[in-house]
């Protein structure tokens, strides 16, 4: 973990998404360290609200247009070692996708999976930071046995 000398804001979302064949969360592989699965998401930049910012980070790494669900009520994980990176604390919100799912900015790759296969991917250390116990939190809200 590199030495700094407070954290540094980011922005994740969950994205809810439906396309003609099923409907569940979008999640990206990461092109960039640390790699793995995660939910969109990116540094908080200057200019915009954290809700602006979580709307951008999806349009650019998964194309979609999103309706955040839980807007001035993010999520907030703020664990020092929640990045390897460095201490970075994520704003998380919940939105509803609209568009045509495709990746871009650094995502490798961005797909549609069932809460089913999601719950399937835990456990297995697949996913970047600490997005497994965000996803985790997701799922429990939505009422899913896992």
């Amino acid at each position: 973990m590199m030495n700094q000398p407070y954290p540094f804001p980011t922005t994740d979302i969950i994205i809810e998404y439906k396309d003609r064949i099923k409907e569940g969360i979008v999640l990206i592989t990461r092109k960039n360290f640390p790699y793995g699965y995660a939910i969109p998401g990116g540094m908080a930049e200057t200019g915009l609200s954290y809700e602006e910012n979580a709307q951008k980070e999806a349009k650019e790494e998964t194309g979609l247009d999103v309706i955040i669900r839980n807007p001035n009520k993010p999520w907030t994980y703020s664990h020092p070692s929640r990045d390897p990176r460095g201490h970075y604390t994520s704003h998380t919100y919940i939105a509803r996708g609209f568009g045509v799912l495709q990746s871009g900015d650094d995502a490798k790759t961005a797909n549609l999976y069932t809460l089913d296969e999601v719950v399937n991917m835990l456990g297995k250390n697949l996913f970047a930071f600490d997005h497994e116990n965000i996803i985790i939190d997701y799922l429990k809200h939505k009422g899913c046995k896992l």
